[in-house]
């Protein structure tokens, strides 16, 4: 090992602890061998000490050869033979394979990284995918794969060249690694040695041998330009000398520590074909045979794997959460180099005859060299289309200028005055137009602002192209004729309103329009100034589109500095295969060019299309001395180049490659050099470049000499780039990056390096930064946007002291780079393609190369790809897109997707947090066909990419989430000191209702017509009563969904129907006193009938909701597992539900032949039992009450007849209900408080109920709120089912009620019955949506009931409005309720859940310690009073149970109360707010089922609020739910959009959650409206949805599982 010989107890004591948790880690399996022996390496490196090196032997021979010149011959016979073979094969196939994308060190290096990954291959679970959800994208649009589709920009991967030189065996020369060493030995003695072991793998080095490295195919570092500034060289050489190999191989920062690699399958470990015989367990040993279930063993065994950076601790209470912050490795490579000296380019040289400004040199030339050609155009053939010579230039120009100034607009009114600014459309191949139309708004001394030719309403980007027309104040177009009719036209034929854009007067400038001046009026041109000349657009990173203002003495300056630079004589020919209207097209191909009289030809991007190789003819055909390019053209000619080969490129004195800063370039400068040297080209002729709008061309590499040494290249490490420095890469080859210079500084202009984020401060000389330049040749503002202009165009450069080094402006470049040996300029990416991931720089254009290395590509089209980043959780997160072939199989498409994770991984240290692969043709293109990043990633973020497949990997690269609680012991314990209502200083979370008191005075009672409470403790003596004084007084009348009362029941008549019913159970049913009966009826009076028959007869029932006859198969099953369950003897039931019980329907889902004995009521005989039974005594059982819990459990309650009669009086008191009053109820009647409201509370009360069934809304919407308003009914109850009806139903059907003469004003409480959380959002929209009827908005609130009591509060008549807290949402996940303002971020409104009902008490409780707890804790509500049920109705009796749910005591405090757990989480708040005694009042506020809530991470979750976030997260998700399984979080979201938005929504779901509440979904699951099960109270079946997806039953549209 690499530590051998270090003694232990020399070692720092933080190192001695570190090494002994990993000494644990080991032993507890949570570390692997290697990676074990890795970080203790890392940990040891610094306090081995190593032999000496010798130094290598050192020969005085010349410096190395450049690489550049070496080996560039043309390739051996066989070599070039198979790279013919397979040049002709790829053109063939149409580029399948894209040379112009490939390195080969790069992709042998992606090879590398993949092959690790092999020896432990992991499968990889494919997400599940409907059949039907992707047709095919329509394909009309399709361009030919990989040739028309390469974009202007796609060269942002210029892959390294396929043909490399060998490195030279001259053993005269010297080795490019001596070099290295001679000049770093000064600072770095054991540098190579240390790199090596910190690897954990080196041997010690011989004594005599110099060290074996990396040899890169170029000079490693770079090797000073040919003529370099003499004082120069050796500083920078010195200032280099840091730049050893000390850091190069140090791991990246994370890497030792990540064990957190994806790794994926290599071959084909789909489990599409998986039949359901793979059984596994599920947490509670039930087997499950399912494949989703396998599918999530597969990510559970891929996700096991040691943990990235160890998490330092995390608080544990409700004080500020903050998020992880990823600890600093100590390794990681910092900048060592002296400060950077500002770089001066050459001084601009003053030449006699140089114009005073750009139009004084086309005046010049149209005078004097009138038959000169300016500009060929070609057509789309690549054939000559026309020559402009500078005489038709001048002219044309001048009656532009004229007509500008003079014809628009009528005689006294000037449109047009000096310093407007003026849009110029016009289209890529129309360069003529556009230079006559440039010039003419110069000598009109009005500013043009070049554009894109709008095509449609919905181009990439095109409001964006309208701020920039709005911020620079365009009211008025030029175009042609030909674009002008090609521009969509609205019916009436007038130009369409683009999106965001100006009204606009439209120009057409075609010479015909024109008028020629008249012989006295002659253009004014002064001398250049400091005014803007013309504006460039630009957009930014985030797509925002502004102008880059030029001014005219800038736009001078720039071409006298260009033509110094590129040494331009007068009538060259310039090759221009670039966009003329921007950049370096604009300013090489259409400002200098006049400026020097040279011969443009312009080749425009469809001709490139057409035909690849028509630029190489045009320098052939005019023996052209420059030609303006960018690496796209370069690779599709050497596509092309077999299709002629009589072409000759030795006129070419400078090929100016316009992308050549990017680091990819070299690649294809390099191959297209090998490919056309033959051909006459000479190497010394590439000269690339680095320019950007703000700074314009900020360096150029000069023409060589013939036959002198080429520059040399960089070999960098990836991983030092990521952390800003610049390493040379010796170790690990799999990560370099090798750059090539853009040259030196233009002339006269003054050039800083600075760090790219915070104050402009200057790098180190081995720092990367941005660019910044000091010229007159520069853009001078973004016009109209003052405040973003400072930022840019007015830095100052500081030291490291913060203080200025001088009074000189500077402007940002946006390039970052460094500058080298001799001055040379090395750019290694764009500030727009930084990627800012977990403290580290990645490049987009790195990216993306790496992605294309993975083989084999047949799954993405090379050119439209596009990495960007978003910010999810407080760090940016990689996102890549590609368009997907048509051909791709699922299959491919998936290994390609996990191949390119392992890459990015291994080479760049990043985690990627999303891949999408999108249908071919469908992601938003820039003009010149390349991928519009920022509305890819607008589309992305907001749902409406449409990708076909996806890979999510929050598990892998989301690494500073907050540390897991450990569970800490509550502070409210048996030991704590009790004093009255305190417990450890806080106020014990209790409250109660009013007492329940007895009326004793009869006067009173027979005044207000009430029955005698103290004589009669049963409904069914009630109800006699009733029938005896009052008769025919009208108790319910039942509501068809016409709102006609199709049934009604006064007391006598409900007393005479309960005989009847009572006689027949006891003649027909031989049934005993006690036994079960099952009521099987549809809502209605029947039903009460039935149950006031059973309590005349002495059985009990039991109420059951009765089958769906269109769904029997899913309903049935329920019934009769009821009936089983509580051993019903008898069923009453109505003719029809009695066919359908004994149909053959029925018998396919239960066997008929066993059901008890059935009694039809329909039509009794009247008979009226013997006797009227009374129990002996009021703790016999009354009724049972049977529900299915959210949870999915079917629990029958035991309910008392004083239990019944203490909970209709406590509705009583609370809600203020007597005989003169009537209610409105529309409820399911089966089971809860809703039964006992439709049932009980008005035979106890003597109130008139108006029966509406819920079902009947389906037929008529309005018939709730109309019946209302018909009966001026004061209180109404229902379910949050028919609230949301009425919401989505009737939401937009206000006016139309109102016509109607619905009016709500009479209701006083609307009370939702429910056993959850009130549904805050629900509950306003209704109020909101109802007010225009005169709903009050105090009117609506909530009950809430559980299992073991089914009335623990209801909002009544009197006391305080329900109340609304925030609280913190990160306390309640750590059980502790924290108010916190409106609107505060992480808060959640909560209602209070209706007032507590008289003869109520309750407490918060601890569910784990069953101790009381303060006011400020989340706890189990537990309820004391007289309606508690009696307990569970079970077939075996489990007591223990029964006594732990209905009959427990808090384990301190008060040890003698029995109380009875809700099985639900809430908290006491004490308001400000008086109850109807005068005392403030205490509100109850439930915050969810305590089953149902998901440990997760150590923190207490509630599905509502992830669900609640989810359905907020796209307009397509209809409605969402959350489970977990075996730790992983599940997603379930209805779509209620189209199938192609199921992709859409797993990156949005996975965001949400991620940043709302701190989770990682584990499984994203998209099924069709309608999966969810919703319960009759409209609660979500969350566990019979999980037991439906692990048994593969949902049919799912698209299953994700997240990596």
């Amino acid at each position: 090992m690499a530590d051998r010989g270090v003694d232990s107890s020399a070692l720092p004591k933080e190192v001695r602890d570190q090494l002994a948790e990993l000494d644990l880690e080991l032993s507890e399996g949570d570390i692997t061998q290697k990676g074990y022996e890795k970080k203790r390496t890392k940990l040891l490196a610094p306090y081995i000490i190593h032999p000496p090196a010798e130094p290598p032997p050192r020969n005085d021979a010349q410096p190395p050869a450049p690489s550049s010149s070496s080996g560039r011959g043309p390739p051996s016979s066989s070599s070039s033979r198979y790279r013919e073979r397979r040049s002709r094969r790829t053109h063939r196939n149409g580029g399948t394979r894209d040379d112009r994308y490939r390195s080969d060190v790069h992709s042998e290096a992606v090879q590398a990284a993949l092959a690790k990954h092999k020896e432990e291959k992991m499968a990889l679970p494919m997400p599940t995918k409907r059949r039907s959800a992707y047709v095919p994208s329509p394909m009309e649009t399709r361009t030919p794969p990989d040739s028309s589709s390469a974009s202007e920009e796609e060269m942002s991967v210029r892959r390294q060249s396929a043909v490399f030189p060998a490195p030279s065996h001259n053993p005269s020369l010297q080795s490019p690694d001596c070099w290295i060493n001679r000049t770093t030995r000064g600072s770095s003695t054991s540098s190579s040695a240390s790199s090596t072991m910190s690897h954990g793998e080196a041997k010690p080095p011989s004594q005599n041998q110099p060290q074996p490295q990396y040899k890169p195919p170029y000079p490693a570092l770079y090797k000073p330009h040919p003529q370099p500034d003499p004082h120069a060289t050796t500083s920078d050489l010195m200032a280099y000398s840091r730049i050893a190999p000390q850091e190069t191989s140090a791991p990246p920062p994370d890497a030792p520590a990540r064990g957190r690699r994806v790794d994926l399958p290599c071959g084909n470990n789909t489990v599409r074909g998986m039949s359901g015989s793979s059984v596994m367990e599920t947490a509670d040993g039930v087997p499950v045979s399912s494949r989703v279930s396998t599918k999530i063993q597969q990510l559970l065994n891929t996700l096991k794997r040691p943990k990235r950076p160890p998490l330092s601790d995390f608080f544990t209470d409700d004080s500020e959460e903050i998020v992880e912050a990823p600890q600093l490795d100590p390794n990681t490579p910092k900048p060592e180099g002296r400060q950077i000296i500002p770089v001066k380019g050459e001084p601009l040289g003053v030449v006699s005859n140089w114009p005073p400004a750009l139009q004084a040199a086309l005046a010049r030339w149209g005078a004097t060299q009138g038959k000169s050609p300016a500009l060929t155009a070609l057509d789309i053939t690549g054939k000559a289309m026309y020559t402009l010579t500078y005489g038709k230039l001048w002219s044309r120009s001048v009656k532009l200028a004229y007509t500008l100034l003079n014809k628009l607009g009528t005689k006294n009114e000037q449109i047009l005055k000096a310093g407007d600014r003026v849009a110029l459309v016009y289209p890529n191949s129309d360069p003529g137009m556009f230079w006559v139309a440039f010039y003419g708004c110069l000598l009109a001394e009005v500013i043009p602002v070049p554009i894109e030719v709008p095509l449609s309403r919905k181009d990439a980007g095109i409001s964006q192209v309208g701020f920039l027309l709005g911020s620079c104040g365009v009211g008025l177009a030029l175009t042609s004729e030909i674009c002008l009719k090609g521009l969509p036209k609205t019916p009436t034929g007038e130009i369409m309103q683009f999106k965001g854009w100006p009204r606009m007067k439209w120009v057409i400038t075609d010479s015909k329009y024109l008028t020629k001046p008249s012989k006295d009026w002659q253009p004014h041109i002064p001398t250049a100034n400091t005014d803007p000349a013309y504006i460039e657009y630009k957009a930014n990173k985030e797509g925002t589109v502004v102008g880059v203002a030029v001014s005219k003495v800038a736009m001078l300056t720039h071409c006298q500095a260009l033509t110094q630079a590129c040494s331009y004589c007068e009538g060259e020919t310039l090759v221009n295969v670039l966009d003329f209207k921007k950049d370096m097209g604009l300013w090489h191909g259409v400002l200098t060019a006049v400026m020097n009289r040279i011969h443009t030809v312009s080749v425009p991007y469809a001709v490139m299309k057409a035909c690849p190789l028509s630029w190489v003819q045009r320098v052939h055909v005019h023996k052209a001395r420059l030609a303006l390019v960018k690496c796209r053209d370069l690779h599709w000619a050497m596509m092309a180049h077999r299709e002629q080969r009589d072409i000759s490129l030795v006129s070419l004195r400078m090929l100016i490659v316009a992308d050549g800063a990017n680091p990819w370039s070299v690649s294809s400068c390099d191959a297209f050099l090998n490919v056309f040297q033959s051909h006459g080209l000479k190497p010394e002729v590439i000269c690339p470049c680095a320019t950007s709008p703000e700074a314009m061309t900020v360096a150029i590499r000069r023409p060589g000499l013939p036959g002198a040494p080429l520059p040399a290249r960089a070999v960098l490490s990836l991983g030092g780039l990521s952390h800003g420095v610049i390493r040379v890469n010796t170790e690990d080859k799999n990560s370099a990056l090798t750059v090539q210079d853009v040259g030196h500084v233009m002339p006269g202009a003054l050039m800083c390096i600075v760090k790219p984020d915070g104050p402009p401060q200057l790098c180190k000389t081995d720092e990367i930064g941005e660019i910044i330049i000091n010229s007159r040749a520069g853009g001078t503002m973004y016009y109209g946007l003052p405040g973003v202009t400072k930022n840019t165009f007015e830095v100052i450069p500081v030291n490291a002291n913060g203080v200025p080094i001088g009074e000189i402006p500077f402007v940002r470049s946006g390039l970052l780079g460094f500058v080298g040996p001799g001055s040379l300029i090395f750019v290694v990416g764009k500030i727009e393609g930084l990627l800012q991931v977990s403290g580290r720089r990645h490049n987009a254009d790195d990216l993306v190369a790496t992605a294309l290395a993975v083989e084999p590509v047949k799954t993405v089209y090379r050119g439209r790809i596009a990495v960007f980043s978003v910010t999810v959780f407080y760090d940016e997160r990689v996102v890549i897109v590609a368009e997907q072939r048509p051909d791709a199989s699922e299959e491919d498409s998936f290994q390609w997707m996990s191949r390119v994770l392992q890459a990015i991984d291994s080479i760049h240290q990043a985690g990627l947090y999303c891949l999408a692969l999108v249908p071919a043709n469908t992601l938003p293109k820039t003009p010149l066909g390349g991928i519009h990043i920022s509305d890819t990633k607008q589309f992305f973020l907001e749902g409406s990419l449409h990708p076909c497949n996806i890979l999510m990997c929050p598990h892998t690269c989301v690494t500073n989430l907050p540390k897991p609680r450990q569970k800490q012991p509550v502070g409210v314990g048996p030991a704590s000191v009790m004093v009255g209502n305190l417990v450890a200083g806080k106020r014990i979370a209790q409250a109660a209702g009013r007492e329940l008191g007895v009326i004793e005075d009869q006067d009173l009672v027979r005044k207000l017509c009430m029955w005698p409470t103290v004589m009669h403790q049963y409904l069914t003596e009630a109800l006699q009563w009733r029938a005896q004084t009052d008769p025919d007084h009208l108790l319910f009348v039942l509501l068809n969904a016409k709102g006609v009362a199709v049934s009604t029941a006064t007391c006598v008549q409900l007393h005479k129907r309960a005989e009847k019913i009572g006689a027949a159970l006891m003649e027909k049913g031989s049934i005993n006193t006690g036994e079960n009966v099952v009521l099987l009826y549809p809502p209605g009076i029947d039903l009460i009938a039935s149950f006031y028959g059973c309590l005349y007869a002495g059985v009990v029932p039991v109420n059951v909701r009765p089958p769906h006859p269109q769904n029997l198969a899913a309903t049935l099953p329920t019934v009769r597992m009821i009936i089983d369950v509580s051993k019903a003897a008898c069923i009453l039931t109505t003719q029809n539900l009695m066919r359908i019980l004994r149909s053959k329907e029925a018998a396919a889902s239960v066997n008929i032949k066993t059901w008890p004995t059935i009694i039809d009521t329909d039509d009794l005989p009247r008979r009226r039992p013997p006797q009227i039974y009374k129990p002996p005594t009021a703790e016999m059982i009354a009724y049972l009450d049977f529900s299915v819990s959210t949870t999915g459990m079917l629990t029958g309650v035991k309910i008392s007849h004083a239990a019944v009669s203490a909970l209709c009086r406590s509705i009583k008191l609370q809600c203020e209900l007597y005989s003169s009053r009537q209610i409105a109820i529309c409820l399911d009647p089966y089971c809860g408080l809703g039964f006992v409201l439709w049932c009980l509370a008005s035979v106890y009360s003597g109130h008139q109920s108006i029966l509406i069934p819920p079902f009947e809304l389906e037929s008529c919407l309005s018939l709730w709120l109309s019946t209302l308003s018909q009966y001026r009914v004061r209180d109404t109850f229902c379910s949050y089912s028919v609230m949301e009806f009425c919401t989505k139903g009737l939401g937009m059907q206000t006016e139309l009620l109102k016509a109607r003469g619905v009016n709500l004003s009479c209701v006083r409480s609307c009370v939702v019955i429910a056993e959850e959380r009130p549904r805050l959002s629900l509950t306003h929209s209704f109020s909101k949506l109802f007010k225009d009827l005169g709903l009050s908005t105090r009117a609506v609130s909530t009950a809430f009931g559980s299992r073991v009591n089914l009335a623990v509060c209801l909002q009544g008549t009197t006391g305080p409005d329900p109340c609304t807290v925030y609280v913190d949402m990160k306390s309640l996940r750590h059980d502790r309720v924290r108010l916190v303002e409106r609107g505060a971020p992480q808060s959640l409104p909560l209602m209070e859940s209706g007032k507590i009902l008289p003869g109520v008490r309750v407490i918060i409780v601890n569910p784990e310690t069953r101790g009381p707890l303060g006011d400020s804790h989340l706890g189990e509500i537990w309820v004391n009073s007289p309606h508690n049920a009696s307990g569970y109705y079970t077939i075996y009796g489990e007591e223990g149970l029964q006594a732990d749910h209905f009959n427990t005591k808090l384990s301190f405090g008060d040890p003698h109360t029995l109380w009875a757990r809700t099985g639900y989480l809430g908290f006491v708040k004490r308001t400000e707010l008086l109850d109807a005694s005068g005392d403030r009042h205490d509100a109850l506020f439930v915050v969810g089922s305590l089953d149902e809530t998901l440990e997760l991470r150590g923190l207490r979750y509630h599905p509502t609020d992830i669900e609640t976030s989810v359905s907020r997260a796209h307009r397509s998700i209809a409605e969402s739910a959350v489970f977990t399984w075996t730790n992983l979080l599940v997603v379930v979201s209805e779509l209620c959009g189209s199938e192609q938005d199921a992709l859409d929504l797993v990156p949005l779901i996975t965001n949400v959650v991620l940043e709302e509440h701190h989770l990682i979904v584990g499984v994203v699951v998209i099924v069709d409206p309608g999966v969810i099960p919703i319960n009759s109270r409209g609660e979500k079946q969350r566990m019979h949805l999980r037991d439906s997806f692990l048994a593969d039953q949902l049919d799912p549209i698209y299953v994700a599982y997240n990596m």
